[in-house]
């Protein structure tokens, strides 16, 4: 007997090649560029992937001498004390609270900085600038910190001008309600220049011919920046929010740590200061602070997520297509 024929989505299935033949051809098609990925994605699964078999400490109850694997599994209990704890509660609020000033405060201000270096026509001044504003991110916060106390201290810079034109002193450093703006300042005059370099690198990758369009149409600079310049670097602004937004769970730990003192504990407690502070300052409990660090992860992915969704309902890029 002769075989029966084939229908015609018979052998068009028969003759299309499978997905993973076609991602063989092109991994083979591409060899020398996944060649070249090969050291960042063994890196990512040894310091990224590896690590996260340390979560399981959040619903265990760690013993030294029995290990990660070999202590005893509590579920939610280590949850529970949790969120028992009023300074947690406490740390949770004071983080979204300094955060979110944060976010409404610095993040524009590399957009506006990148937008002002943008307007300047003479390189060399461009140049100048840029290189003076950017080398402070190179700086350690614990160097900040040390200029900061040298400058804001009782016998500092401010204070010894103050007492020479016969004015009181200001507790700047012991004061609860200067905290706040001081955590302000010093992050806008760190990350502010290194944060812009982004934004110039999309106003680069503008198109010219817009501009010069927009000149024989007789628009003043400001015009051509506002209607030009900025819905161009957009998608890149809407990135780097959602970003932002991702991290408000996560405060600066670096910052906070070097700036706080004994005074202003009641509004420098963060969540990252209140891990620390239970892990290595008082009775150490690695399950504990574990699962409070899985909860700051997951709440920071959730903002992630709820952020990029809004971003996309607002007809907007997001980071996830």
């Amino acid at each position: 007997m002769k075989p029966a024929a084939l229908g015609p989505d018979k052998k068009a299935n028969a003759s299309k090649p499978s997905k993973f033949k076609t991602l063989l051809a092109e991994i083979k098609k591409h060899r020398m560029v996944y060649t070249l990925l090969i050291p960042g994605v063994v890196w990512l699964f040894l310091f990224a992937y590896m690590p996260m078999g340390g979560l399981s400490l959040a619903f265990k109850d760690y013993k030294a001498n029995l290990g990660i694997w070999g202590s005893p599994w509590v579920g939610f209990e280590n949850f529970k004390y949790v969120f028992r704890d009023p300074n947690f509660i406490d740390s949770v609020w004071r983080t979204l609270y300094i955060n979110i000033i944060k976010l409404v405060i610095t993040f524009p201000a590399p957009i506006l900085l990148a937008l002002m270096l943008n307007e300047l026509r003479m390189s060399k001044m461009k140049k100048a600038f840029q290189t003076v504003l950017t080398f402070p991110h190179f700086l350690s916060w614990i160097i900040v910190a040390g200029i900061v106390i040298n400058v804001l201290s009782y016998d500092g810079l401010v204070n010894s001008t103050l007492t020479l034109l016969g004015l009181p002193t200001i507790n700047f450093l012991g004061s609860e309600k200067s905290f706040i703006p001081m955590l302000l300042m010093t992050d806008i005059w760190k990350s502010t220049g290194w944060g812009a370099i982004v934004y110039l690198a999309a106003i680069s990758g503008i198109d010219q011919d817009q501009y010069e369009s927009a000149q024989i149409d007789g628009a003043t600079r400001m015009q051509q920046m506002f209607r030009i310049t900025l819905p161009n670097i957009l998608p890149t602004v809407t990135i780097m929010f959602i970003l932002s937004v991702g991290g408000l769970m996560s405060s600066g730990f670096d910052q906070i740590f070097n700036l706080a003192n004994a005074a202003t504990k009641n509004v420098s407690e963060v969540l990252d200061v209140y891990i620390y502070r239970i892990t290595f300052q008082s009775s150490t409990d690695f399950s504990f602070s574990t699962a409070v660090s899985l909860f700051r992860s997951l709440v920071n992915m959730a903002l992630l997520l709820s952020a990029d969704r809004i971003a996309k309902r607002m007809g907007g890029d997001g980071l996830f297509r």
